[in-house]
């Protein structure tokens, strides 16, 4: 497999959460004002109070609708809340098209019929329990809620991957313990198992068997404040929706992973185990849309997976898994989603500040600009033009 060749894309994941990537211009229905002109905040409105959707009938998880009410423009913060479901379903729907639509709807349906039959083997794993969940060093960081305590306990051994001890060894063997228990149970009732995404033949969907909810929690109240002081760039600041898998890895599983980017933009992968080797990940620099296949400069960085442990990336950061050669891995994966950074991204047009290869270009021409003006000079003789 080439490191350097082209990036295998995935395809977006069966997440209830929605999020696709199609861009559908949404006429308002007669009647209705149309603020499809108008664009979010990037900033969020942080004295504002959101409104309660929970009885909205929508595809989306009801904490997107008011995750994104921050970012509203101000005209918009007192409309009626018809008015502002409107708008914000106008801007969802250029990242959904029909299609996708309709595959998110038949999911949902789909998740509720497990989690109306499927009966959880360890329920204490539907809540977040943080001092049973998370080793006491992490515990304390996120307590103190600042980049000195989240430095304290984190490495960086490559430029924006970071990797810290998260998970206690117990909750790891529940949540094994719970996935097996999922698998034997749609084994038994015949029932069919979505897999995490199009790459990965084994693993589930945690959020399809009722752990959405725990989920969110994590990625709110544990990831985000990381992702805030680390990934402002990327809508580290402005998670507001996930996908919630587990990977497996070994013989008779899934053996490798290959050369790709994530749906997401911000990545958490934590390993909880078995008894394995090889599995190392590699990653290969990160990238927007328009260079995503370009090739690797010195960008090169492998990390061997440990039990407990997490890596936090962007998911534009361009990476593989390396062969299990024994044993039996599994990993914990949560994509993380800003539906107000990939609502931004189609303003941008220079992604300097993030993407590899962007920054490479901006100082080419950098470069040449400077020898242009040095080329000017020496032709004037050195006088002053």
């Amino acid at each position: 497999m080439s490191l350097d060749g082209a990036v295998e894309m995935r395809e977006d994941p069966p997440a209830g959460n929605g999020n696709g990537n199609g861009a559908v211009t949404v006429a308002p229905p007669t009647g209705r004002p149309s603020y499809g002109n108008r664009r979010l905040r990037l900033n969020p409105n942080t004295e504002h109070k959101p409104e309660r959707y929970d009885d909205l009938e929508a595809e989306l998880d009801p904490s997107i609708f008011r995750s994104l009410e921050r970012h509203l423009p101000p005209s918009m913060l007192e409309a009626p809340r018809d008015s502002k479901v409107q708008f914000m379903k106008e801007i969802i729907a250029r990242y959904l098209s029909d299609g996708e639509r309709t595959r998110v709807q038949r999911h949902k349906e789909y998740r509720q019929k497990i989690m109306s039959a499927y009966q959880p083997l360890h329920k204490e794993l539907y809540n977040v329990h943080p001092t049973t969940f998370f080793v006491p060093s992490f515990v304390k960081a996120i307590n103190e809620n600042t980049e000195e305590s989240f430095r304290n306990i984190m490495s960086e051994p490559s430029p924006k991957v970071y990797t810290f001890a998260m998970l206690q060894p117990t909750f790891c063997e529940l949540l094994l313990d719970e996935v097996e228990n999922f698998e034997r149970w749609v084994d038994a009732v015949k029932f069919k198992i979505m897999r995490p995404n199009t790459m990965n033949k084994y693993g589930a969907v945690l959020d399809d068997f009722g752990l959405e909810a725990m989920l969110n929690k994590l990625m709110e109240e544990f990831i985000c404040p990381i992702s805030k002081v680390f990934f402002p760039e990327v809508g580290g600041s402005t998670l507001d929706s996930h996908h919630g898998f587990v990977v497996e890895y070994g013989k008779d599983k899934d053996v490798e992973l290959g050369f790709h980017v994530d749906d997401s933009e911000v990545t958490l992968n934590i390993c909880l185990g078995k008894q394995f080797s090889g599995g190392e990940l590699f990653f290969r620099g990160v990238r927007c849309d328009k260079h995503v296949n370009s090739e690797t400069q010195p960008e090169i960085f492998d990390y061997s997976h440990v039990p407990g442990q997490a890596v936090l990336h962007r998911g534009r950061h361009r990476h593989g898994a390396r062969a299990t050669t024994s044993g039996h891995r599994i990993n914990l994966l949560l994509w993380c989603r800003s539906s107000v950074f990939r609502e931004m991204k189609q303003y941008q047009k220079d992604f300097s500040n993030w993407c590899g290869e962007c920054q490479r270009e901006k100082k080419e021409r950098q470069r040449h600009s400077v020898a242009a003006t040095k080329l000017a000079f020496l032709r004037s003789g050195g006088s002053c033009i």
